[in-house]
Parts: structure tokens; C-alpha cells; sequence
């Protein structure tokens, strides 16, 4: 009855309604999806007269998504991507071996869960290894040879790797509690101070702001340093992207400045027995990435 009464969805519709929505441009959206601004156009036009509902409003600079579009979203990658997957599936031979993965945990929970699902639909019969790490022991991995592709953060500027996106390192406060304005300023850091380049620039940014602090939590990973945010017990240095609920950056408003604009770079071992299977794995890691919003205020 319902098919009767609405057109069906089409997923070239839904393809570069995905487009619009991640570059917030019509015009940018016709390169990904290789069609011209008025095409684009006339395609989410087609969509909301399918659908009955406004997805985008357009402004000077842009697009913004409306609520319908927002609801729209996950639905509409999830369709455009088991698509994607499935060609890939049929055109591409099945791969037999195994490919070990080094990773910060900022993207274990977010970005990776991505990749991995669409490798595998393509390569199901390969075994898949996940080492969570710090950038300095991911690529100490991958130079002894323990994992084959490293997905690491690196000081922000010129870059002589692969850079998967810009992910600002800032200073985040509890929304709750207001933290950053205890003097001196309670700040989390990591153990690895010695040579770890984010805790050494997080405490000249803070000199340079000439902010008092002192160390109140000490954590191996990021997760610690959330928790020490979230607990209302000190600021930390996170990554944008990982900001999690509850919690807000500190920007120059607050007195805080961007402390690095990191670049998350991947890495694969030079000289590699499956290289077919490393660089199917590195391209799904690519795709994971780009399917990103982009971590900028």
C-alpha cells in the first residue's frame, strides 16, 4: 500500500545526499559523486519532493542539514555503504591471510568499527589483528614488523606520510564544572612525557598563555584523561574529535588556545609478504576516515 502512495528511494538519490551532507556543499558534492552543482541540485530536490520534507537549508555559505536530514543520515550511509560493499564484494577476488593493525584508541571505537565491517564484507575469509596503542609504540610495532599498517598521530604542518585528516589537539573542560578557571589550573596528562610531543606542547601552550598549572591526573591513555574531564577533576588535552559528552573545548574566549593541529597519518610496512591484503585493508582505513566530519571549529 505504502509503495503505491510514495516513489521508491533511489540510491543515487541517497548517494549524493551523502555527499551534501558531508561537504556542506553542492558544489563539492557534484566532484564526489562526479555530477554538476545544478544536477546535484535538482537530486535533493527530487528527494524532498519523495520524501515530503525539507533534508537542507541553504544559506550564502552552504548547506545546513534540517532535522529530517539529521534523521536521515545514518540511514542513508548505511544504505550507500552494504551497496558499495556488495559491488566490491562481486568485482574484487576474495583474499586469504591476515593483516595486524596498529591504532590510537581516539578512532578504536569510532572510525575503525567502520573500516573493519567493510573490509570484511569484501574479504571475510582474512584474519584481522587490532593493536590499541600510543602513536610511539604503533610505530616501534611497525618498524620490528609486529603489525603491517599504523594509524598514528603526528606534530601538525608539513607531513612526510599519509595524512588521513587534521584532528586538533585542544584543551577540554567539564560543562558542569568550571575546571579552567581554578588557579593554579588542575591539567591530566599522559606517563610518556619524555619524548611524547602532545604533553611536552600542551604544557608550553599553557606557558605561553601564561597559565599556571599542576599535574592532578596521570593516565596511560586518552580514556583516562576523558574520565578525569568528565569527573570534574581536571582539563585535559584530547583530540576534537574525541571530546566526549558533557564536555566542551576551551577556546580563546576561555583564554586557551589550539594546542597542535595533529595530523592522523597511516603507515605500512615497506616490504610486505601480503601486500594486497594491506593496502585493501589501508583503503577501507582511507574510506573510514573520509566518511569523518572534518574535526575544525
Amino acid at each position: 500500500m505504502a509503495n503505491a502512495m510514495f516513489p521508491p528511494l533511489e540510491s543515487d538519490l541517497l548517494r549524493t545526499f551523502v555527499a551534501v551532507a558531508d561537504s556542506g556543499n553542492f558544489t563539492k558534492a557534484g566532484e564526489t559523486v562526479g555530477r554538476t552543482q545544478s544536477a546535484v541540485s535538482m537530486q535533493i530536490k527530487k528527494l524532498e519532493d519523495i520524501l515530503g520534507e525539507p533534508l537542507f537549508e541553504r544559506g550564502s555559505r552552504g548547506v545546513n542539514m534540517t532535522g529530517h536530514g539529521a534523521r536521515l543520515l545514518d540511514n542513508a550511509r548505511r544504505i550507500v555503504a552494504l551497496l558499495d560493499d556488495t559491488a566490491a564484494s562481486i568485482r574484487l577476488p576474495a583474499l586469504d591471510g591476515s593483516v595486524r593493525i596498529g591504532i590510537s584508541e581516539e578512532y578504536i571505537n569510532s572510525t575503525l568499527p567502520k573500516a573493519l565491517g567493510a573490509f570484511a564484507a569484501i574479504h571475510p575469509g582474512v584474519e584481522v589483528t587490532v593493536q590499541q596503542g600510543v602513536s610511539m609504540s604503533n610505530l616501534a610495532a611497525l618498524e620490528a614488523g609486529e603489525i603491517d599498517i599504523a594509524v598514528v598521530f603526528e606534530p601538525g604542518g608539513h607531513a612526510k606520510n599519509e595524512v588521513l585528516m587534521v584532528d586538533p589537539t585542544v584543551w577540554v573542560t567539564s560543562d558542569q564544572q568550571q575546571i579552567h578557571e581554578r588557579h593554579p589550573v588542575p591539567i591530566a596528562t599522559y606517563t610518556y612525557l619524555k619524548g611524547g610531543w602532545c604533553d611536552a606542547l600542551a604544557l608550553k601552550n599553557l606557558k605561553r598563555r601564561g597559565i599556571e598549572s599542576r599535574v592532578a591526573y596521570i593516565s596511560r591513555t586518552s580514556n583516562g584523561l576523558i574520565a578525569a574531564v568528565t569527573s570534574g577533576l581536571a582539563i585535559a588535552p584530547l583530540t576534537r574529535s574525541s571530546i566526549p559528552a558533557g564536555c566542551r573545548e576551551l577556546t580563546a574566549a576561555d583564554g586557551y588556545d589550539v594546542i597542535d593541529f595533529s595530523n592522523v597519518v597511516l603507515k605500512t610496512r615497506a616490504r610486505n609478504a601480503n601486500n594486497r591484503i594491506v593496502e585493501s585493508m589501508a583503503n577501507a582505513i582511507r574510506d573510514a576516515f573520509r566518511a569523518q566530519p572534518a574535526a575544525h571549529s
